[in-house]
């Protein structure tokens, strides 16, 4: 009948529902869940356009002969001989400067029997998760952090904010904390070795094969789950049910996968939890990074102008999630936190139009204006937010002319602007787009 929930969907409401029933039990009996039609399922959630893992296989390949290749999938994770391949390790400039982020490619197979399990285990900790938990969340995005991020911090007049950095999270995760923090919500046997055997897996670099005693490679399917799961319980928890009781004044935590922000009315509140921070996170094998880790004075400015109090600090800026937070006037003339695009980000973002520029200036002018459009609407899709317009148009403005430059070393005759601005008449580039509306209501 149309309309009617599948049977993958069906399962994963009962198990939420016993979740949410049972706060507190283990769940012993879930891989008999998984058959051949939940491997289908997984195999159409799983992105089919991602490079190919170490053994060179790719979707296309997978999906010629896809029953078949599921049904011994299922057999050998159910009957304990699935081997998991190790994972090919490549970097990615992570901002500024030289310093690179490793990210790992997984086989196909390997995303596929994830996926699975994700599957399974997604619905127990959905109920389990704070509302202050946005990152690869079902129905949460960074945008919806961000609006309560916005939303928390007018309600308390700012405060004092509390920037909290992980270094380097995803190879630091102490696998033996993971397992347990898996194992309070589940001990089925079948997926505690696939766990296990992920986490063992290793990692293809240069040729060679090396397996790291800790850490989770950035780039899994599962990886997400398992970065929320451990950081649900060494944060989430710990600020909510320890540390909030014991505050003079309110706080709050936004969470998006490793980035946090730790929001506090009181001064003293927050120079307690930075002192014994970095002792909670050591002792799950974690370290904050000393720079970037910080406690910001956020404080509105006084409501009668631009003069604060004497005892009151000046209120400074800070990022989160690729945006600059900070207090400035309303059209109307009013306090507000407002955002714009960080400049880190900002540079980056450029740099990478201008190397796809060079790198495709040969390629057919249509061709170039189609994949720069892409580009452009990508960008307003994150950061044309309200009150960011300015950037976004800057943006546009910088991208209109970093490609006018590399068109211009083509060879042949050299496109003025008068030409240009004729060929932009032919294969425009979109203007800027506010997508997002900054007073939003943040989700409950």
């Amino acid at each position: 009948m149309p309309g009617n929930p599948s049977p993958v969907c069906t399962k994963q409401q009962r198990i939420a529902e016993l979740a949410k029933r049972s706060p507190q039990m283990a769940f012993t009996s879930l891989a008999h869940l998984m058959d051949l039609e939940w491997l289908r399922a997984a195999y159409r959630r799983t992105r089919k356009d991602a490079a190919p893992g170490v053994d060179g296989q790719t979707a296309e390949g997978y999906a010629r002969d896809l029953d078949t290749n599921l049904a011994s999938l299922l057999a050998r994770a159910k009957s304990g001989t699935y081997w998991a391949p190790p994972v090919r390790r490549v970097y990615i400039p992570k901002g500024t400067g030289p310093e690179t982020r490793p990210i790992g490619i997984p086989a196909f197979e390997d995303k596929v029997l994830q996926r699975a399990v994700v599957m399974l285990l997604e619905p127990i900790y959905e109920q389990d998760f704070l509302d202050g938990s946005y990152g690869f969340r079902p129905g949460r995005s960074a945008h919806d952090a961000l609006a309560a991020l916005w939303k928390r911090s007018m309600d308390q007049q700012g405060g004092w904010i509390l920037e909290v950095d992980i270094r380097r999270f995803f190879d630091t995760v102490a696998h033996r904390h993971l397992r347990g923090f898996f194992q309070q919500r589940v001990r089925d046997g079948v997926l505690l070795r696939l766990i296990g055997k992920w986490l063992k897996a290793g990692v293809l670099e240069d040729g060679r094969v090396h397996y790291p005693e800790e850490g989770t490679p950035q780039g899994g399917v599962i990886s997400p789950l398992a970065a929320n799961v451990y950081l649900h319980e060494v944060l989430d928890r710990w600020f909510e049910e320890e540390i909030k009781p014991r505050l003079r004044g309110s706080a709050f935590l936004i969470r998006y996968a490793d980035d946090a922000v730790l929001g506090f009315v009181q001064r003293e509140d927050a120079e307690r939890v930075l002192a014994v921070l970095p002792k909670r996170f050591a002792r799950y094998g974690l370290q904050l990074h000393p720079e970037k880790t910080r406690l910001v004075p956020f404080q509105r400015p006084a409501p009668g102008g631009d003069r604060q109090p004497s005892h009151a600090p000046t209120p400074e800026c800070f990022d989160f999630l690729a945006f600059r937070h900070f207090w400035s006037r309303s059209q109307q003339g009013r306090w507000v936190v407002k955002r714009r695009t960080a400049h880190d980000r900002f540079g980056r973002a450029l740099r990478k139009v201008a190397q796809w520029c060079r790198q495709h200036r040969h390629d057919a002018v249509a061709d170039q204006q189609r994949v720069l459009t892409q580009k452009l609407r990508g960008h307003d899709q994150y950061f044309g937010i309200t009150g960011n317009s300015a950037r976004v148009s800057a943006f546009h403005h910088c991208v209109r002319r970093l490609w006018r430059k590399w068109l211009n070393r083509r060879g042949g005759k050299r496109l003025n602007w008068e030409r240009y601005l004729r060929l932009l008449a032919h294969y425009p580039l979109p203007e800027p787009r506010m997508v997002h509306s900054l007073y939003r209501v943040a989700n409950p």
